[in-house]
């Protein structure tokens, strides 16, 4: 029997690594390009493409292959290349490094965890629900980062997405991971109860134990959100700001070296500033 299940996971493994493949990699480089010439800088979309990569590649990748170092290898492989293109395409050097290392491994972990919960659980099938999971959470996402708002806080704060999109961010843009401290011990949490259910796989149970685990963390992250963060200045206003700056030195210094105007009132000699 068991020779007769393993070739219908070799069949079917092209169109899950493709998946795998478009999911993790293509769709994140469709939006770094296309965002690469928005008014914000690149950096400021980093959280939601980062995460939305880390778990394409990671979740769907540990579902087809049952393994969790699996996911995570390809998680974070697909990260760094993502953070080389970024740079490529005009984004900053990562301002706290190990911080986003820090952030892409927890991240990884996590969503490869669910990867791995899902092979357990449904065998050849887990990718599918990896694939349905990975596009859900990425729709909202994109649509909580295209439009601010739409969305309610209470149903992001429920998404592991938005948790690694909030601690990546807080690392490119912020001060650091340790502001988002609670976004990475729900990652972490969760991925480490998601590997108890699978380990105890087929038994129920634990089951109640993961979903109160994922509504505790989801509690601490609302109560402990990560800090707003900084408004972005568009390109042209910070080249305009320094086309401005010559400018001003110049009229400073053009100012400074003109002569005084002494003009006698009173009897006294007044010096009078050169006119504008």
């Amino acid at each position: 029997m068991s020779s007769m299940v393993r070739p219908q996971r070799s069949v079917i493994s092209p169109l899950a690594w493709l998946a795998a493949a478009l999911a993790g990699i293509a769709a994140p480089t469709l939006a770094m390009v296309m965002l690469a010439d928005a008014p914000a800088p690149l950096v400021f979309f980093g959280g939601p493409i980062l995460s939305l990569g880390l778990m394409g590649s990671g979740m769907i990748a540990a579902a087809i292959a049952a393994r969790l170092w699996v996911g995570i290898a390809l998680a974070l492989l697909t990260a760094a290349g993502l953070v080389l293109l970024a740079g490529a395409l005009g984004m900053s050097l990562l301002p706290h490094p190990v911080s986003t290392v820090l952030a892409f491994a927890i991240a990884g972990f996590s969503f490869a965890a669910r990867g791995k919960l899902f092979a357990r659980s449904a065998a050849d099938k887990g990718w599918w629900i990896a694939l349905f999971v990975v596009a859900g959470e990425a729709a909202m996402l994109l649509t909580a980062a295209a439009m601010p708002g739409a969305l309610p806080d209470w149903l992001l704060v429920l998404l592991p997405a938005q948790w690694a999109s909030m601690a990546i961010q807080t690392a490119l843009t912020g001060t650091g991971t340790r502001a988002a401290s609670s976004a990475l011990i729900a990652l972490a949490g969760t991925g480490a109860v998601t590997l108890l259910v699978a380990r105890l796989w087929p038994r129920r149970w634990p089951y109640a134990l993961m979903f109160s685990a994922w509504l505790g963390l989801s509690a601490l992250v609302w109560h402990r959100p990560a800090p707003p963060m900084p408004a972005p200045t568009p390109p042209n206003a910070q080249s305009e700001q320094r086309l401005m700056q010559p400018s001003v030195g110049i009229a400073q210094a053009h100012a400074a070296a003109e002569p005084s105007v002494p003009v006698v009132r009173g009897g006294r000699a007044i010096a009078l500033p050169p006119a504008d």
